[in-house]
């Protein structure tokens, strides 16, 4: 039996990569195989994503797009569409369009048609053409000359006024806490969760120590009664689900695991959502133990973005 504190990672240090690299990374985390993560994995990893539609994935990978359009009934008919999961400003004369992988691909699934819809994943697809392969249509996508694509650099989004900025600037953080506190985190519907999988991970192998890990309480001081009761229960509860494995799978023996095991998270969301969540979790109404991770990521947040989170 292993006992950690609860932790989390601002993963900011994704920002700078590919599409690719970034929805790799992430996807990973379900089955716990970073070991796998190398300078070639990330297009095989996608690509397999998308081919299976993973859609869960493919919502870990989000581009900000700048588009001109010279026919104002073609930008009607995007609205027409009702665009799901997309964030939509009014720049001047462009549109600022932030959406996941997912988000793209949908309204390409969906609403082929449309014109703005095409050209969006027309660019996309001539930089990822990997993430549309599979559901572009019969003709193709040919360019629209009356609609001009580009993308926004991350530089070009973080010098937004602050309104703008909270829509379109995405951020993941990476906790490593107990399921108690994932079970409410995942009550936010607008972020996109990526989750240790139980399921699938054996932790009687040896790359998890042949172990079951558990977040220790901030409720018990580690000697006194309390904590010795807590510690006694997790070593039961670690050797039956070990024993349980012997002739069961994964997905059987974790019917006995508490709410202390530890498991990885990665949550990700715009800005404006982030608020929300500290706006909530760090109250003295909020959780003990997610006020404990919450608190110190919300001042954390307050120095990247003050003018967001001040």
């Amino acid at each position: 039996m292993h006992i950690v504190s609860p932790s989390f990672e601002v993963l900011d240090n994704l920002d700078q990569e590919s599409l690719a690299v970034r929805i790799e990374f992430c996807g990973r985390i379900c089955y716990k195989s970073e070991d796998k993560i190398d300078q070639n994995s990330a297009l095989p990893f996608v690509t397999k994503m998308a081919e299976h539609g993973h859609n869960s994935v493919l919502e870990m990978g989000v581009v900000t797009l700048q588009i001109h359009c010279r026919d104002e009934h073609k930008v009607t008919k995007l609205f027409f569409t009702q665009p799901k999961y997309l964030h939509i400003d009014h720049r001047g004369g462009e549109l600022l369009i932030t959406g996941s992988v997912r988000a793209f691909r949908e309204m390409l699934m969906f609403h082929p048609d449309c014109g703005m819809v095409r050209a969006m994943c027309s660019y996309l697809n001539s930089r990822h053409p990997y993430f549309f392969s599979t559901i572009l249509p019969k003709n193709g996508l040919q360019d629209d000359p009356t609609i001009s694509v580009t993308k926004m650099e991350l530089a070009d989004i973080d010098r937004l006024p602050p309104e703008k900025l909270a829509k379109h600037r995405h951020i993941g953080v990476k906790f490593i806490v107990n399921r108690a506190i994932t079970h409410e985190i995942v009550r936010h519907r607008p972020c996109s969760f990526l989750q240790e999988s139980q399921r699938y991970c054996r932790y009687s192998d040896d790359k998890f120590g042949s172990e079951v890990t558990f977040i220790k309480p901030m409720f018990f001081e580690k000697d006194s009664p309390e904590y010795s009761i807590w510690h006694k229960a997790m070593l039961d509860t670690e050797q039956m689900y070990l024993q349980l494995l012997e002739t069961s799978s994964p997905q059987a023996a974790r019917t006995v695991l508490p709410n202390s095991c530890k498991t990885e998270l990665i949550v990700y969301a715009n800005l404006a959502e982030w608020r929300h969540i500290f706006n909530l979790r760090t109250t003295k109404a909020a959780e003990p133990s997610m006020r404990e991770v919450m608190i110190p990521l919300h001042e954390e947040f307050k120095s990247r973005f003050p003018n967001i989170f001040s």
